[in-house]
Order: structure tokens, then sequence, then C-alpha cells
């Protein structure tokens, strides 16, 4: 079992090589979920044909942007991929040092402007994520695969 609610959200972010393709039944549950047609959640939330747009950080336009938690804002008509991530292999947040250095500079700027916080600041405050803290934090007992 993945704990998430530890998760910065690296996974929502577009990455070198890295594409979200969604499908027309993905499509689909967006628009039963915005009440909206397909037509229309291509125009407003896809660019090309099948990936979402992103913001300006690279992260997934469904993502929270507020001070809370990072946490999808579709998650219940989120896209196949998102649902099957990551895949039956280890998170990539709590294995992948080439995720970790890739993303780590735009969490840190993020906390550093005050955008977002740790998904637990009781526990976790934000200098334990500052100078590579995901990357150190990520084999705590509560964050591994059981």
């Amino acid at each position: 079992m993945l704990y998430c609610n530890y998760c910065p959200g690296y996974c929502c972010y577009r990455l070198p090589g890295a594409t979200l393709l969604l499908h027309a039944a993905d499509i689909n549950r967006l628009a039963r979920h915005f009440g909206i047609s397909d037509g229309e959640v291509r125009q407003r939330f896809l660019e090309h044909k099948n990936t979402f747009k992103v913001k300006a950080d690279g992260s997934c336009i469904f993502q929270a942007t507020d001070r809370m938690v990072r946490r999808c804002t579709v998650h219940e008509a989120r896209p196949d991929q998102c649902r099957r991530f990551p895949y039956g292999e280890s998170c990539p947040y709590l294995e992948r040092e080439d995720l970790l250095a890739a993303i780590q500079p735009r969490v840190e700027e993020a906390l550093r402007r005050g955008k977002m916080l740790p998904a637990d600041p009781e526990t976790q405050p934000p200098d334990k994520w500052l100078s590579g803290g995901c990357a150190k934090m990520r084999h705590d007992g509560r964050n591994r695969n059981s």
C-alpha cells in the first residue's frame, strides 16, 4: 500500500520523456465529472490531442494549488494511467533519485514562496523538505510500500 498522504505530488509533474496519454474513456469520465461535453473537455483541458495542459511550473492543471496538501482535484475522475500509477512498482517519490532530482528544485521554490505546504506540516515542517529533505525522508517507516 502506498502512503500517498505524504507525497509531494511528484507524479503530477511533466518530466522530460514522460507523457500522460488520455483515451476516449478518460475524456468522457472527465466530461461527466464536470457536466460538460467531451469536446469541451478537449478544448478547456487538453493540449495536442490527448494530453493535459500543464501549469507554468510543469504540474498537472488538476493538481491543487492552494496552500494545503497537493491533491488531485479530479481524483474521482482521473485518467486510467493515473489510476494505475505506479504500475506495480515502487512509487518514484520513494525510490527514484532521478525523479527527486528533477522535481526537488520546483518543490523547494514553491515552499519558499509559500505556494504549498508539506503533506503533514505538523510532523514534517517545511525546513525538512528543503535542501534535499524529500529524498532524506522517503524511507521513514510510514512512507514505504507494504
